[in-house]
């Protein structure tokens, strides 16, 4: 029997109020959703902005609507983010007869779990907590509508990307000279600055260089960060090191976690430095254990968790604790418009885990089989726990330089071909695409137009895996088969195997196996694959690798090749 979902007498964290937010959070005492719009080309503008961005007018007022619309995303939440918020609930996105561009973050209630489905007709209902009226959302009992379309079609992107503006490219000026990493694993419980210090010292001795010879360093996301996702950045690396660098970046609106690596490269190309070390560290799970031993709770870094006060911004009340809920809502429109299934997802998952058992750094190195991953537990619809990459604790650094002197170091350079990083959609999480992970197609559409190779020259495909989903996405974007053609293409796994598939999906096992390094492990191993260093997880005549960045962030996409 299906699930009843109501979402009473939960205790919801409420929205921080200010000018802009107020009336968006009043206007439910009359029954209507109020937003900001547009007096040249009435659109409504969600969130607030000073300055249309359709027409760019700064003729703005505000209106009121009576908010039915169009799901256009949703999933049924099973996990604790946070105690006041008990499994399960729907979460969803809801798309305005008023203007299909505004997305709404909610809850849908007064609904049977089993009856949520993409393309349902809503209406709003008002819930009061002290100062705020809160839209939630019903079902209206209204036939359903056809599925809400994006303003660009994820096929159409290319048309989108700027050209070159020069016909030299800084990537034939850099290379990359070498890796390292530290110990990776579940909740190590070290200073997250010695993990540091360790991928680093590791990967400029493997470039066969000094520590005196890094004049650069890089970072994502840069400076004290919470919830275990960062050491101190550069300034912590550089006290730490003694280092006096000539470059130094740190910081979090980049292409990726990897954007680091992509700032170096230009930084390198412009001759600021001859050699920068980039790096990336986590330490959620033991950040996470310190918390529980503290009697603080698992704290989410997305903004739930055991503390007073009010949120900022659209989303604080409805439960939107992890990424897995805001991914799992573009998911269930991409199953709905492209009839993809789990068994798809779970081919991800279950090749990957193949892999990571012939990697010895590898979290997970137990056989998974299809049966395991559609039977393990759920944690937003339709995402299961294999489905979800592994908090770790760990470093991974990267070592870039000028291409003149890269063929005198240590090892054999591994050459960038071409980078991608143009944003085509919106940034905002919950206004981005419907059908895919947020940027995914701008970058890989971007990358494809600053070489003359294509997919099919690719032999070994690093995609960003925080969940399968991701990987999903960035299969399609970079055309390796044909946008909504993915839940074909992966059935079965044999064309994403490690040996005789069309492309070689991250052979180290990722992040669902091998654990999540943000970005970075993504390039460490395209590196080894391309050097030949595999071992037993080697793709056999690896020449071609590309590794992408991103998840529900600003995304890069990287091209390697073989000197």
């Amino acid at each position: 029997m299906s699930e009843r979902l109501t979402m009473e007498d939960v205790e919801r964290q409420l929205p921080l109020l200010d000018a802009e937010s107020r009336p968006f959070w009043e206007a439910g005492r009359d029954g209507v959703l109020s937003f900001v719009c547009c007096h040249t080309c009435e659109a409504l503008l969600h969130p607030p902005q000073p300055v249309c961005r359709y027409c760019r007018s700064s003729d703005l007022g505000r209106r009121e609507v009576p908010g039915d619309g169009v799901v256009a995303g949703v999933t049924v939440n099973h996990q604790v983010w946070d105690p006041r918020l008990p499994p399960p609930y729907a979460v969803a996105t809801v798309v305005l007869d008023a203007d299909p561009r505004v997305r709404l973050t909610t809850n849908l209630v007064d609904v049977d779990a089993a009856e949520l489905r993409v393309g349902m007709r809503v209406v709003p209902r008002f819930e009061h907590r002290g100062d705020v009226w809160i839209p939630l959302y019903v079902p209206s009992g209204a036939p359903d509508a056809e599925l809400p379309a994006d303003e660009i079609a994820p096929e159409d992107h290319g048309p989108r990307i700027r050209r070159m503006a020069r016909p030299d490219r800084f990537e034939e000026r850099v290379a990359i000279t070498g890796v390292g990493r530290s110990q990776i694993g579940r909740r190590l419980m070290r200073p997250p600055l010695s993990l540091t210090v360790e991928a680093v010292t590791a990967a400029v001795a493997d470039a066969g260089l000094d520590l005196d010879d890094i004049d650069g360093l890089s970072t994502y996301p840069g400076g004290p960060t919470p919830g275990g996702i960062g050491e101190g950045g550069i300034s912590a690396l550089e006290d730490a090191l003694g280092l006096r660098p000539t470059w130094y970046n740190g910081g979090g609106e980049t292409f990726g976690p990897a954007g680091s690596v992509i700032a170096a490269m230009l930084a390198v190309a412009a001759g600021l430095a001859r050699h920068v070390v980039c790096f990336r560290t986590v330490w959620q799970a033991t950040f996470a254990a310190q918390q529980r031993a503290a009697g603080l709770g698992g704290a989410s870094p997305y903004g739930m968790g055991k503390h007073e006060g009010r949120v900022p911004g659209y989303s604080g009340p409805y439960g939107v604790g992890s990424a897995a809920i805001t991914l799992a809502l573009r998911a269930s429109h991409h199953f709905a418009r492209y009839g993809t299934t789990r068994a798809a997802l779970g081919q991800i998952a279950v090749t990957q885990r193949a892999n990571a058992a012939l990697n010895p750094s590898a979290i997970y190195r137990d056989p998974l089989t299809m049966d395991d991953y559609l039977a393990a537990r759920v944690i937003s619809t339709p995402f299961g726990l294999y489905d979800c990459d592994v908090p770790a604790d760990g470093c991974v650094a990267v070592v870039v330089s000028a291409i003149e002197t890269a063929r005198d170091l240590a090892r054999p350079p591994v050459l960038v071909e071409a980078v991608g990083t143009q944003m085509t959609e919106r940034i905002a999480w919950d206004q981005a695409t419907l059908t895919h992970e947020p940027h995914t197609l701008g970058p890989a559409a971007h990358l494809w137009t600053r070489t003359s190779l294509g997919p099919d020259d690719v032999d070994v495909a690093l995609l960003y895996d925080g969940f399968t989903f991701n990987c999903l996405s960035w299969l399609e974007a970079l055309g390796f088969c044909k946008i909504g053609e993915a839940g074909d293409f992966l059935a079965e796994g044999r064309n994403i195997a490690r040996e005789g598939g069309i492309i070689a999906l991250n052979p180290h096992g990722g992040q669902l196996s091998a654990g999540r390094t943000h970005g970075m492990g993504f390039v460490h191993e395209a590196v080894v694959q391309l050097r030949g260093d595999g071992g037993a997880r080697q793709v056999p005549g690896a020449r071609v690798a590309v590794a992408t960045s991103g998840g529900l962030t600003p995304a890069g996409v990287i091209l390697l090749r073989r000197d």
